[in-house]
């Protein structure tokens, strides 16, 4: 698979075409999940619960049915009860009992936004007024939110099934602390006892949310002969076309979706909140049904990633060398059991070569919406804690923070805390790149600090199908199953462009429906380059073979003595001297003579994705009098395998800067005293702007991986990792003082101030 890495000058992969989706994006005819229609489609919405943990006692639709223009109205009574079963189709396991009850509460609403009942009508109108017609009775219930509040045994427990899983010992009474999780190495105590430093800390941070621009969307239809269309905003239209087809007691045979674009994910499109509801109301109203979140039901009703408490206590000899690591995470999973503790304990501590290490994970399930995967899932969150960490004991040892990183960062060979031997990394490549950069040795002004933090995320690669066909005038089509949320679509028609020999702008990539490509995972995990672009690569590789057959049936000779040379079969055979070499466009002309249309398709289930690391320098100055903490200075280096388009993967690392920035400073989750949520939207929940950064130097270290045939490594989910470590570093430089829960909003900068000045 290394041969086409291996070519000393690629033509295309590296350089940077314009995105192909890109005018109809700027120019508005992109079609996003709200902007499909039907011919008599029916509007749909939600009842949601006002309380944050309340038993539901009855629900009366009567009224509701009874009203001119209602067509539909669902709850959870018209969908099957389904046992516990986890099912794998999103980014990780569901269950399939939480997911469906998660779409609809059955016996008690879990958060405020959860949904009750659903309508479908003529209009928008309608609709908010049969939902005001809709009586629910509630026995409200105590609630709790705060991850630690929640794992006491006087806590008000969410679900009377739910026994803790990962004990010696099976629980005797159901607990909140859904599942405990270990990993580690060595002796604990003896690492410790070996140590001549030791430092600690305890961290917290918020719920935070993707912040999509795009709220959720999807029109759905059922036609009389049980066949379903869905059309929506998601990342993965198989995980869609699994989720409804098990939610609602379908065959998945009878289910069709099609992608629409999609305006942001980040991991919070991995699941499904609307299409089996509107399935279920085009079902039983006979008409197509439409449903959009307001950006309210988006906050209230759909998933952060996880609130968290970490607690790190590392042990160091003074010449640096970490020699015991101690990390414990308490991650909220909000109303069911799923938050991605084990993926932050996995990174917790995966860039660095430790002999004793500890890390135990806590899932639980608190009155708040069920968490969704966001970039890098849990690893944000304990690398902030990790960081701090390291960052503190630093400064204790009295040594530079990189290099103190340098001396105990893992390198090929190692094998990590998780599992794994590590193959081809370019972490200390990384390091060095920062070290080296000019911004590391500049000077800083007053008020302003500096901090450094590493970040890690595993990568991905899972089955996937591509298809190339070549056209009769030899140009070419790219036909993959992920929905195209980062530039995928270019890095998808770059990769076969180069291997046909084509020129990009001859190569048109297509997102199919699920009826017209074969399966492929969902978007996300940062596998769509590696794992989809392994399979476009080897398809366009078949055509290259085709072709080149094709060739010698036109020359009379044999296949041995046909080579592809820059877009065109080049005759070997010294009887043949004559012949000129032919193009792609020649060859399919003649395709009728020689064996029919041109056209191949790989199915795979991609091995090998490499690791990415990330190492992350910020500069910040803080306004004493409002406690305003500025970012004016950000370099963020990766290793990226190799860029297959640049100006992508800079844009990923930039934009996860930006929504580690914004998880730093401003974002969380605000509740008050009856778990209702303060803050949702945009005028309330702040998200960074433009004039709220700097631009962010992006720095691409290519470290190739050699199992991908353009060395790719999944670049999406890293940058996210450092930030919130970074700029708590920055603060605390420009401090004096370790601030521990994030967010660093002024009100708390303030008050440090305030304290110092006393």
């Amino acid at each position: 698979m290394t041969d086409v890495m291996d070519r000393p000058a690629l033509k295309v992969v590296g350089t940077r075409p314009i995105r192909p989706d890109g005018v109809d994006k700027v120019t508005g005819r992109a079609q996003f999940g709200a902007d499909f229609h039907l011919p008599g489609m029916l509007v749909g919405k939600i009842k949601r619960s006002p309380h944050a943990h309340a038993r539901i006692v009855s629900i009366d639709t009567r009224k509701a049915r009874a009203l001119a223009g209602v067509k539909a109205v669902i709850t959870a009574a018209d969908l099957p009860d389904l046992a516990s079963q986890e099912y794998e189709a999103g980014e990780s396991a569901s269950n399939l009992r939480d997911l469906s009850q998660n779409c609809m509460a059955r016996d008690k609403a879990l958060y405020q936004g959860h949904a009750l009942a659903a309508v479908a009508a003529v209009s928008a109108q309608v609709a908010d007024e049969a939902l005001d017609l809709i009586e629910v009775v509630y026995e409200v219930l105590p609630h709790v939110i705060d991850v630690e509040a929640a794992m006491e045994p006087s806590a008000p427990v969410l679900h009377a099934h739910l026994f803790t899983e990962g004990l010696a010992e099976r629980p005797a009474t159901a607990s909140n602390i859904a599942k405990v999780n270990r990993l580690g190495r060595g002796d604990l105590e003896a690492g410790f006892g070996e140590a001549d430093v030791v430092v600690q800390g305890r961290y917290t941070t918020k719920a935070v949310h993707q912040g999509y621009i795009e709220p959720h969307a999807c029109v759905a239809q059922v036609s009389q002969d049980g066949q379903c269309q869905v059309w929506s905003s998601s990342q993965g239209q198989f995980m869609v076309r699994t989720y409804c087809a098990k939610i609602l007691g379908l065959e998945i045979a009878d289910i069709r979706v099609t992608p629409a674009e999609i305006g942001g994910g980040f991991g919070g499109k991995t699941t499904v909140y609307l299409e089996p509801l509107a399935l279920a109301l085009s079902r039983q109203s006979g008409h197509p049904v439409k449903m959009v979140m307001t950006r309210e039901e988006v906050f209230r009703a759909t998933g952060p990633t996880s609130g968290a408490v970490i607690e790190v206590k590392l042990g160091a000899k003074q010449d640096g060398t970490i020699v015991a690591a101690d990390v414990v995470l308490k991650y909220q999973a909000g109303a069911f059991p799923g938050s991605p503790v084990g993926a932050g304990s996995m990174t917790a501590l995966a860039a660095y070569d430790i002999p004793n290490v500890a890390i135990t994970g806590y899932d639980v399930v608190t009155n708040s919406p069920k968490v969704a995967a966001y970039r890098a899932p849990g690893a944000p969150i304990s690398a902030f804690g990790v960081e701090s960490a390291i960052d503190d004991l630093a400064r204790e040892l009295g040594m530079d923070p990189i290099v103190l990183r340098e001396k105990n960062g893992v390198v090929s060979g190692v094998k990590a805390v998780y599992g794994p031997t590590y193959r081809d990394i370019g972490y200390l490549e990384t390091l060095k790149a920062i070290k080296d950069h000019p911004h590391y040795a500049a000077p800083l002004g007053p008020n302003q600090g500096r901090g450094v933090a590493v970040g890690f995320w595993f990568n991905v690669g899972g089955e996937s199908t591509a298809a190339v066909h070549v056209n009769e005038d030899g140009s070419a089509v790219v036909v993959t199953g992920n929905p195209d949320i980062g530039g995928s679509r270019a890095s998808m028609a770059m990769m076969a462009a180069e291997v046909l020999g084509l020129p990009v702008e001859q190569v048109r990539p297509i997102v199919a429906d699920t009826a017209s490509i074969g399966f492929s995972m969902l978007t996300g995990g940062s596998r769509t380059t590696f794992a989809t672009g392994m399979a476009v690569t080897q398809a366009a590789g078949k055509i290259v073979e085709d072709v080149k057959r094709r060739a010698a049936l036109i020359w009379d000779t044999t296949v041995d003595k046909v080579a592809w040379e820059s877009g065109q079969a080049v005759c070997l055979d010294a009887t043949k001297s004559a012949v000129k070499p032919l193009t792609l466009a020649a060859i399919a002309a003649q395709a009728g003579r020689t064996g029919g249309p041109i056209s191949a398709e790989v199915s795979l289930n991609a091995q090998g994705a490499g690791p990415g690391f990330a190492v992350h320098l910020c500069d910040v100055e803080i306004d004493r009098e409002t406690g305003h903490v500025t970012v004016v200075r950000y370099t963020a280096a990766q290793d990226v395998g190799r860029a297959i388009h640049p100006a992508y993967v800079e844009g990923q690392i930039q934009g996860g800067v930006a929504q580690g920035v914004g998880w730093a400073l401003n974002e969380e989750y605000i509740f008050d005293a009856d778990g209702q949520m303060e803050n949702a939207g945009f005028l309330d929940y702040r998200v960074p702007v433009a004039s709220d950064l700097p631009m962010i130097d992006a720095v691409l270290v290519e470290v190739p991986n050699p199992r991908h045939p353009f060395g790719a490594k999944g670049v999406g989910e890293a940058p996210i990792v450092p930030p919130l470590a970074a700029v708590a570093n920055a603060v605390r430089d420009a401090l004096g003082v370790r601030m521990c829960d994030l967010p660093l909003s002024p009100p708390k900068i303030r008050a440090v101030v305030d304290g110092l000045a006393s």
